[in-house]
């Protein structure tokens, strides 16, 4: 390439040195790609959030990420995590930033790491810390002193620690790229003048800590230079950086969506997500990254929102347990290694575009003897065929093909070769006695359950009493997700707001979850939603002459995580809390009422099993359906190394620790509307975070992560706080597991991505394709279910024959695959003879491992 391509500013020169014995690397970037090293490299990322899943984990993940492609590793810092009190840091167990980081290393990737230190995420508070809401003065993201000393020294401790482990590029590390702020741009109006000027200080600040790597902003159109500033979305192909200077670059392509509580599951088809892909770097991009490529859970109080379920599976690329989500996966492995056969072509050029028709067209990237070239169909609907350089495509609708010659296509976004695999939660038995009275042997042995009951109202010592009613965040500091509101009234019996000795109560909160008590008994509750969490609960109650105690449990489910002024949203009673009858109001708003943060189970650590406490009653008849109780007992782990999960169908809402490490929030009977889900989501036209849905009128989430690291061998204790009330005998334990693998391959797929050759090379491409691989070392493909070649039907798990069916297939495919653990069968008449001339065939095939 001409030796001016690769000049920058003297301010985006990296200065480096040798640093703790490993070479540094240049990291600089000019208008077409990051340059490594003087090289433009086509860059790959995902997004892997450490805190997400465990150190045992991290290796596993980062692997699976670079076989599927992958060159970066992209993690967002949070700030909550690592600073819970002001001044004391915590980079432990799951918190360990920087062996995250040496782990990415370790597998030979980059990594991308995105400080903020506001985040969103999807996590609580947007990843700031409670104790910055109450710094004197301070006013989150924007231009103001004592917010910008917290961040600015929060930013530096997180640059000091990985400069002190030597991970930035500069000292031979693997961070290529740091970020400063987040999504600002889509805000920042809110904040008129001051927040642009915020803006550009936080910009200089990074720049002034000195990194040796590029920083950039994502969705921040007026980022100074040397920030470049990128594109999050379902789409970025139609992004323009700020600068003819820096490079097109997408921080957050979205694999799917998160879940609400309350949501119908949202997920993304994988050749929407290949044609988004494609089309990025058709249209001159070279970095990209998936949000998420494994999305992970929301261990402990982490979710925010409100209402963000524990699990943040994503549909990612690797799922929440950590197992590879087939065919997203697979089929994403082959298109980064399509983009990659186009690289030298890619980092050599702009790109010329060639109209190919209506919705259709052409990108080239030629240099001297190097030409790649994507073409691209993006009507919603009509497959097109196309005429380039000479030469017939076919295009199906909403697709890219990609012909690293410009001439042969490697792949099309629409055309799937991966497999398909089925994931199964598989169910646990707990022991039984067998009808002789012996005892079988469990699969998973659970003792009986002890309970200890969590007390209605005030109970603490330290209880706040005050006039009116106080907002909840203010009040707790988020130190649990519960803070309840007492007060009393006196009867005399000819009270204007009573009818009898009934009255109708009214109560008003911001949210997110309300429980009434009268006289210590429940008098209802009410929730609010992921779409508006305010709550407006009247019911009548009865009360009796004298003293009248009402108590009200108002629980968060997460706090907010994005928005203009989002630390600002409010949550608990705010009022009007009012009593009235047919003849009057009591307005009990500002009474005198008593404030409890959090439960008593909490303070006495009822969740840790190492810790005994007087409160725990071992009975076989323990109580259930009862609201406010907690629920203990041992168990055995399951055996083996799949990713087990624990079925909370049975309760209703509340928390899970297991032996003393939160699982996170449980929530299993909050259901999903009941429309609004699709039988089958068309993959064509534009994607949205509501056009595929599944379990519509079904729990949002019953499945729960446990992480194996959790797990010892032996005994282990489970703990549940019940707020609603349920029979935690009904609980299950599973396991996941990978099902049957199947793939479908037709003639009209290109071949095997890798089995191609360059038309330079004058050799003969193979044919398409069908390839099998069992998903653990040491499987074999045990059995064949079904075989078909010819115009089969259905989709993994109820493929069916047609009239047009080899008779061979089945035994073919059971010569070439049975008793190993992969096999690669042809695509073609010449191996299964032809069922019916001049129809363009496929092979259909579902398998088994063991």
């Amino acid at each position: 390439m001409a030796a001016t391509a690769l000049l920058l500013s003297a301010a985006a020169v990296v200065l480096l040195c040798l640093a703790g014995g490993s070479r540094a690397t240049n990291v600089t970037y000019d208008h077409r790609a990051l340059v490594i090293d003087g090289v433009r490299r086509v860059l790959v990322s995902g997004s892997i959030h450490y805190p997400r899943s465990t150190p045992d984990m991290w290796p596993g993940l980062i692997q699976k990420a670079k076989d599927g492609g992958l060159d970066v590793i992209e993690t967002y810092v949070f700030w909550d995590i690592h600073e819970p009190v002001r001044g004391q840091y915590d980079f432990e167990g799951r918190k360990d930033l920087a062996a995250f980081v040496k782990a990415v290393a370790d597998a030979g990737l980059y990594v991308h790491l995105r400080i903020g230190p506001y985040v969103c995420a999807e996590w609580n508070y947007g990843g700031f810390p409670l104790w910055l809401h109450f710094i004197p003065g301070v006013k989150f993201r924007t231009d103001n002193e004592p917010f910008k000393a917290e961040m600015q020294r929060f930013t530096a401790k997180v640059v000091d620690t990985m400069k002190g482990a030597g991970l930035y590029a500069s000292q031979g590390g693997p961070i290529i790229l740091s970020q400063i702020e987040n999504e600002y741009g889509n805000i920042d109006s809110a904040y008129g003048a001051a927040g642009k000027a915020y803006m550009r200080w936080a910009a200089g600040m990074a720049v002034s800590l000195d990194t040796g790597v590029p920083w950039v902003m994502c969705q921040q159109a007026d980022a100074p230079d040397p920030l470049i500033n990128t594109c999050n979305g379902f789409y970025c192909d139609g992004f323009t950086p700020n600068s003819a200077a820096k490079p097109k670059m997408w921080t957050e392509n979205w694999s799917g969506w998160f879940l609400s509580f309350g949501g119908a599951v949202p997920y993304r088809p994988a050749e929407d997500l290949a044609f988004a892909v494609a089309r990025f770097y058709q249209r001159g991009g070279t970095f990209q990254n998936y949000y998420m490529y494994h999305g992970g859970t929301n261990l402990d109080r982490s979710a925010g929102g409100p209402f963000i379920a524990t699990s943040y599976d994503y549909d990612a690329p690797i799922d929440e347990y950590g197992l590879v989500r087939q065919p997203k996966w697979g089929h994403l492995r082959d298109v980064h290694k399509a983009i990659k056969l186009c690289e030298p072509a890619l980092i050599a050029t702009d790109p010329s575009y060639i109209s190919l028709g209506q919705n259709a067209e052409a990108a080239v990237y030629k240099a001297g003897s190097v030409c790649a070239a994507f073409l691209a169909n993006i009507d919603g609907q009509s497959d097109k065929t196309v005429t380039f350089n000479g030469k017939m495509y076919k295009l199906p609708a909403w697709s890219v093909s990609i012909l690293p010659d410009c001439k042969n296509v490697v792949l099309n976004t629409a055309q799937i070769n991966s497999q398909v695999t089925s994931s199964e939660m598989r169910y646990l038995e707990s022991s039984t006695v067998a009808s002789d009275g012996s005892f079988t042997t469990p699969e998973l042995a659970v003792s009986g359950w002890s309970y200890a009951i969590e007390p209605v109202g005030i109970t603490k010592d330290n209880a706040l009493t005050k006039a009116g009613l106080m907002e909840q965040i203010n009040t707790t500091a988020d130190a649990s997700d519960f803070l309840w509101y007492s007060t009393s009234i006196t009867v005399k019996g000819d009270e204007p707001y009573l009818n009898g000795s009934q009255s109708n109560l009214l109560v008003s909160s911001l949210g997110h979850v309300l429980q009434v008590y009268v006289n210590g008994k429940i008098a209802g509750s009410a929730q609010g939603s992921a779409s508006s969490s305010l709550i407006s609960w009247q019911k009548s109650i009865t009360l009796v002459p004298g003293k009248n105690k009402i108590d009200l449990l108002s629980a968060t489910v997460g706090l907010s995580n994005y928005g203009a002024f989002f630390d600002l949203v409010g949550a608990g009673i705010t009022g009007p809390v009012k009593l009235s009858g047919p003849n009057g109001a009591l307005d009990l708003s500002s009474a005198q009422w008593t404030y409890q943060i959090g439960l008593r189970g909490e303070d006495l650590h009822l969740y840790d099993p190492s810790e005994a406490s007087p409160e725990w009653v071992s009975s076989n008849a323990y109580p259930i359906n009862q609201p406010l109780i907690w629920y203990k007992t041992k168990f055995t782990a399951p055996a083996g190394d799949d990713p087990v999960a624990i079925d909370f169908t049975g309760l209703g809402k509340g928390e899970a620790w297991v032996n003393g490490q939160s699982i996170g929030r449980y929530w299993p009977t909050n259901i999903a509307p009941q429309s609004g889900c699709v039988n089958s989501c068309n993959y064509r036209g534009s994607y949205t975070s509501s056009k595929c849905l599944k379990k519509c009128g079904q729990p949002s989430q019953t499945l729960y992560h446990v992480p194996r690291s959790f797990l010892q061998p032996g005994s282990n204790d489970i703990v549940l706080f019940e707020q609603f009330g349920g029979d935690p005998s009904k609980i299950s334990f599973v396991t996941r597991q990978t099902g049957s693998l199947c793939t479908q391959v037709s003639e009209a797929h290109p071949a095997q991505i890798d089995s191609w050759i360059s038309s330079q090379q004058k050799m003969q491409r193979s044919g398409p394709a069908l390839r099998l691989e069992c998903p653990k070392e040491g499987q074999v493909i045990s059995s064949i279910k079904f075989a078909s070649f010819g115009t089969p039907s259905g989709t993994c798990g109820s493929y069916s024959h047609s009239e047009c069916s080899s008779a061979q297939a089945l035994s073919v495919v059971q010569e070439a695959c049975i008793g190993v653990s992969s096999c690669s069968i042809p695509v073609s008449s010449n191996y299964f003879g032809d069922p019916c001339t001049g129809v363009t065939k496929s092979l259909a095939v579902e398998a088994a491992c063991s």
